[in-house]
């Protein structure tokens, strides 16, 4: 064979193998490309739960802002420097601690000082008494005239009345004395000290010092409508004081201490036609604190034969909420449901369901319209209940949070 030959032989031989790589890849992806298109027809999982229907009772929520049972407002009642601060922001004070002070020599100088107009006021009433002593019997003897007795009644009275004045100078500059020592007047938490060590402080200079809440019981304002105040309290209605609450965090959990309403407001608001309420709670540790947003609620009612379903099977979108529900030829049907209250992980649903109808709890994001599934019971958290993680996934806001 010549050299010629030998070359087309081997090109020939290359050309062939390079065909049947080819064709060995072609066919590999055309066989995967079947398993994977077979992979995806197979209807995917999900996990469903029945509705069910049963009494539940249900609840009228307002708005509520926490507020300290008693604020107390600490001010300065003497002018004078700032030069100590005795207690810890943010920590719980006893009544009568000390908590600011100011600098008391000026108000000790002039304590020192009315002391000593008191003992010399006190010397001429000595003098004035001792006097009236000697011609009170001349006077009755008719040794002296009656100017002289009158003269010597007048000063000793007047003498008197300079001692009860020099007393009270003394009382005052006390008083001002003790005023340097800033102290709580109740039991609670005191707040940020709005003011600095070396500040000139007293009346008119600074607003305030700091504040002191006592907030154990927690008291918590909320706004009632006019129609729904006299509902509770109108004739023959149960007092709204003997009203079981319950407070709602705004992490959403449930205050573990009921509460009560202890007072209403004097008058409605004429601008908004609501009457203010406070309710106070019990709040062992201090843990819930002024100016916090919550939600007060009390049971109204029991609303019968309810539609329940899981939270987490709620969908909201674009402001309405959708459930997925699987038919009896496990094929998908995407509703709008109507919600109402939620009773701990469940979602009381007033329209778009029925008795009996199997909504998807776990795969709602994998299904669409008529789309088939194979559908399991749905089994819920070891403990019976939803995680917080599952919290978040669920519907954060609806008609059921009011």
């Amino acid at each position: 064979m010549t050299r010629k030959d030998s070359g087309v032989t081997f090109l020939r031989l290359a050309v062939s193998v390079s065909i049947a790589a080819v064709s060995l890849v072609f066919f590999l992806m055309v066989g995967c490309g079947k398993g994977e298109k077979e992979k995806d027809s197979s209807p995917p999982m999900v996990q469903v739960v029945a509705v069910v229907r049963q009494n539940v009772p249900a609840y009228t929520e307002w708005i509520g802002t926490t507020d300290g049972k008693v604020n107390a407002t600490i001010r300065a009642q003497v002018q004078g420097y700032l030069i100590k601060q005795h207690y810890r922001e943010g920590d719980f004070v006893k009544k009568g601690q000390i908590l600011f002070e100011i600098d008391p020599r000026t108000f000790q100088a002039a304590l020192d000082q009315a002391k000593g107009q008191l003992e010399e006021q006190q010397a001429r009433w000595v003098t004035a008494k001792a006097n009236l002593a000697r011609i009170a019997p001349l006077a009755e003897q008719n040794a002296i005239s009656k100017k002289d007795l009158d003269d010597a009644v007048g000063s000793e009275q007047g003498a008197h009345a300079a001692v009860i004045s020099a007393q009270a100078v003394v009382e005052k500059t006390k008083l001002d004395v003790g005023f340097t020592k800033i102290t709580s007047p109740v039991d609670g938490i005191a707040g940020i000290a709005k003011t600095q060590i070396g500040n000139l402080v007293g009346p008119g200079l600074i607003e305030e010092l700091t504040t002191v809440s006592t907030l154990d019981p927690i008291k918590v304002y909320v706004s009632v409508g006019e129609q729904e105040y006299l509902k509770i309290v109108g004739n023959g209605g149960p007092s709204f004081k003997n009203i079981p609450l319950e407070l709602i965090l705004s992490s959403g959990l449930v205050h573990r201490y009921k509460g009560y309403f202890a007072l209403a407001d004097r008058q409605v608001d004429v601008k908004t036609g609501t009457i203010k309420l406070a309710a106070f709670f019990n709040n062992p540790g201090n843990i819930i604190r002024p100016g916090q947003f919550t939600k007060v609620r009390a049971r109204s009612k029991i609303k019968e034969s309810a539609l329940l379903i899981p939270q987490r099977a709620v969908t909201e979108l674009q402001g309405g909420y959708q459930v997925a529900v699987v038919g009896p030829d496990n094929k998908i049907d995407i509703r709008s449901v109507k919600p109402a209250e939620r009773i701990d992980s469940l979602w009381v649903i007033d329209e778009g369901l029925k008795q009996g109808d199997k909504v998807v709890v776990e795969g709602f994001q994998k299904v669409k319209q008529d789309m088939i599934v194979k559908p399991q019971p749905y089994v819920p958290s070891a403990n019976g209940t939803v995680s917080s993680a599952e919290q978040q996934k669920s519907v954060q806001s609806g008609p059921g949070q009011q």
